[in-house]
């Protein structure tokens, strides 16, 4: 090569050249001959070898573990064991790490080597790579657990080490207080302030730990924005997957192990969830001594000294049981020892307490386990340490009652380790003192008691006395209760008996007994119900109180009342006017018609308000030629401008029947008046004629609810025909029904008082009406009163009801 060559060469430096002569570049493409490039670079590398030195040291810790089980197992020395360590490494053909983990999980035997072989032979059968280093992991994260000093060291190694390769990017410790508050114990993965925010839960608010903290085998949420739950990070990850796994250990609940995806959570393996429940059983060993902020530090795993729960028990004067946890050998609740009964307790079984002390709950009482959820109730007791309260709940486990009449209120609490079970048994004699004690709360002179489901009726003496009839005599049911009062007094006992059987809250009336013996009273009854802990109706229990002196007192205070202003008065006046007239022309009820196979029996219930007298009327009645015209009405308003329309559309109609027209002719010509001389109110109505002779009912109606035909068990309304309300314009036409009827068919014709309600559409009161239509046994007349005993309406609006019973 010449000189003149070489120096061309030296002057052009080729490509390669020139990227060795390129300054080396630092983190982030920062070249690192400047100063900012040579201090990232630092950084960086200080970085790693941090993160290395903490993995050499985990790993360091984790193989010295393993030297020592080889020197147990072997007998040799330290320096032996760790030769045999290395020479079985190398034989396995892996790390020296990864061998160490192996030997540790069949030296342990414990949940976190199970959870380890189930997840590496899970793996291992999809034909995942690198399935060992899983194992590293979990006795890594293990390792950190065991070796944090709180929570949030324990949060941060569990994150790192097991959560982050399960794609996890973010988890939270609870720790659970008695009260069922909730406190962030650890976190890792959420930024201070939302840590801070969330520091406290107060109890009873619907967080992802809490709704964990009540499921048994943990929430898993696929994505938390469709359960909408609030919890830690929400706004952060709104369509990522939760998990809140319960961290427990031996039977007690300590707190909540919250775990956060970025993404949706799809269904996880059973490998993964057990791997998930193991850390939860690591964060439980640490939670044990949290102190709850403002409360005492949890106590040890230590069986404390029960000789003071004892103490309290015998001074009970309710029978109370003393029980401690039975764990198996890995720790598991098993069952409960019975460590001690007080001396108000007595065997079902007539065992002696020396006897039942000291056996295991579901040994010595087996229905425990099934009865109520008793056993499971005890389990969550000692498990969060929140006390269980009930009353009325049934208990045949621990009684020897008859089982309608074993009814307790039961207590269950946590002492340290120990839980105090208390009940009160309400026998027949506790009954018939509270029976006396409500008489004297209520002032009557007469109680009584009936069971509804046993259909027994329990009456004192002076009951009795207040109804004329001798005590070898059955007591009245509380449904017979209007054939033994003033026919007037039907609708007061017809809401009471709703109010009180129907609705379930108590009632009281007042009506005019009249009594076998030609004597009417002044009768006030007051009566409650009687729930079970499920909401069921069981008993109901009141007094008769006889009132006739305070009547009269009453009659002259209302005289005194009505002295009201001029403006007052004249309004009462008005509505005083408009309800005489409409009780008048439609009492409740009516004499019954005379007519050979053919009962017709009919209801009204004004409104409960006064002012708000309606328009809705009824007629029954029989024609010269021997039809029975049956029809019911609606006018459209309250006051005493429906009541007036009502008393013409009603007594037009019957004038215009006489004509022997059809339902549909006697509706044409009821619009016109309607609308001519009513000044411009509308209505609805339905009309019909009925022939003995033939069983046959033609009929119409005008913007009316059909007719319900009741026939054997089933009841349904008849098919719809056209025709529009009546008023609405000067002439109309409507259409005729025709039905034919059987022996025991059962017609009913109502206003919309009887059905309608504020939060429910017409159909789905029609149904409710149907089912208990069909349902309802005995005669038109009882029929006809349940009817509006268990009528859901709650417009307050005024009711008619018409009903007829073919022979």
């Amino acid at each position: 090569m010449s000189v003149t060559e070489d120096q061309g060469h030296m002057g052009e430096p080729t490509p390669d050249e020139m990227e060795l002569r390129r300054p080396p570049a630092g983190p982030a493409g920062v070249a690192t001959d400047s100063p900012v490039g040579r201090l990232a670079a630092t950084v960086d590398r200080l970085s790693r070898e941090v993160r290395a030195a903490q993995a050499e040291a985990e790993g360091r810790a984790l193989i010295e573990l393993a030297k020592g089980i080889l020197v147990e197992r072997l007998g040799c020395g330290p320096a032996q064991a760790a030769r045999q360590l290395a020479e079985l490494t190398e034989q396995a053909g892996t790390t020296q790490l990864e061998f160490a983990v192996e030997v540790i999980n069949q030296a342990a035997r414990d949940r976190m080597s199970e959870v380890t072989h189930a997840f590496l032979a899970a793996t291992r059968a999809a034909g995942e790579a690198e399935a060992d280093p899983a194992a590293v992991r979990l006795r890594a994260a293990e390792s950190g657990v065991l070796a944090a000093d709180d929570t949030q060291a324990v949060a941060e190694s569990l994150l790192e080490q097991a959560l982050r390769p399960l794609g996890a990017v973010a988890v939270a410790i609870w720790a659970a207080g008695a009260d069922g508050s909730l406190t962030l114990a650890g976190s890792a993965g959420f930024s201070p302030a939302e840590a801070a925010r969330w520091y406290y839960v107060p109890p009873d608010v619907a967080t992802v730990a809490r709704c964990g903290l009540a499921e048994r085998e943990g929430l898993w949420i696929e994505s938390l924005a469709e359960r909408g739950l609030p919890s830690v990070g929400r706004h952060h990850h709104p369509d990522g997957g939760r998990a809140a796994v319960p961290a427990g250990t031996g039977g007690r609940v300590y707190g909540v192990l919250e775990i956060v995806w970025p993404v949706p959570l799809p269904p996880q393996r059973p490998q993964i969830v057990r791997q998930v429940e193991a850390l939860a059983e690591l964060c439980a060993h640490t939670l044990e001594t949290y102190a709850v902020p403002d409360g005492p530090a949890r106590p040890e795993r230590v069986l404390p000294d029960t000789a003071e729960l004892m103490d309290l028990a015998d001074g009970l004067y309710d029978p109370a049981l003393v029980l401690v946890p039975h764990l198996d050998e890995s720790g598991n609740l098993l069952d409960f020892r019975i460590q001690h009964v007080n001396s108000r307790f007595l065997d079902p079984a007539g065992r002696p307490r020396g006897m039942v002390g000291g056996a295991l709950l579901l040994e010595a009482y087996p229905m425990a386990a099934g009865e109520s959820e008793l056993f499971a109730r005890i389990e969550r007791v000692y498990a969060t340490g929140e006390p269980f309260r009930a009353r009325r709940m049934h208990l045949t486990a621990l009684v020897d009652q008859v089982p309608l009449s074993a009814v307790a209120d039961i207590s269950v609490s946590r002492h340290g380790a120990g839980i105090l079970f208390i009940w009160r048994i309400e026998d027949e004699t506790a009954r018939l003192a509270s029976l006396l004690q409500h008489a004297q709360r209520l002032g009557r002179i007469g109680g009584f008691e009936e069971n509804l489901l046993t259909g027994e009726i329990t009456w004192n003496d002076q009951l009795f006395d207040l109804y004329g009839r001798p005590e070898t005599s059955s007591p009245v049911p509380l449904e017979d209760l209007p054939a033994h009062a003033h026919p007037d007094d039907a609708v007061a006992i017809g809401r009471f008996l709703r109010t009180l059987l129907h609705h379930r809250r108590p009632a009281s009336a007042a009506f005019r007994l009249q009594r076998p013996d030609g004597v009417t009273r002044h009768i006030r009854v007051v009566a409650e119900p009687v729930l079970d802990t499920d909401g069921r109706l069981l008993t109901v229990r009141g007094a008769y109180q006889d009132i006739s002196a305070q009547h009269w007192t009453e009659v002259a205070l209302a005289a005194t009342r009505d002295q009201l202003a001029h403006t007052e008065q004249q309004a009462s006046e008005r509505d005083r006017l408009a309800l005489q007239l409409q009780r008048a022309i439609m009492p409740p009820t009516q004499a019954p018609l005379q007519m050979p196979d053919l009962d017709v029996a009919v209801r009204y219930r004004p409104a409960e308000a006064e002012q708000l007298v309606g328009g809705d009327w009824y007629d029954a009645v029989v024609l010269p030629s021997r039809l029975v015209l049956l029809c019911v009405g609606d006018v459209a308003g309250h006051g005493i401008e429906a009541a007036t329309s009502m008393v013409v559309l009603r007594n037009a109609l019957r004038g215009l029947a006489v004509t022997g027209a059809g339902p549909g002719q006697l509706l044409s010509w009821l619009n016109m008046v309607t609308h001519h001389l009513t000044g411009g109110v509308t209505a609805t109505a339905v009309c019909g004629l009925y022939d003995p002779a033939t069983r046959v009912l033609r009929w119409a109606r005008a913007g009316h609810l059909p007719p319900v035909l009741v026939r054997g068990s089933e009841a349904a309304p008849l098919p719809a025909v056209s025709g529009l309300l009546l008023g609405a314009v000067p002439e109309a036409r409507y259409e005729e029904g025709e039905v034919q009827l059987a022996a025991e068919d059962n017609l009913l014709m109502y206003t919309d008082g009887l059905i309608e309600r504020r939060d429910r559409s017409v159909e789905e009161s029609l149904t409710h009406l149907l089912t208990t239509a069909a349902t309802v046994p005995g005669s038109l007349d009882q029929r006809l009163d349940r009817l509006l005993t268990y009528s859901r309406s709650d417009t307050d609006d005024d009711t008619c009801i018409v009903g007829i019973r073919v022979g």
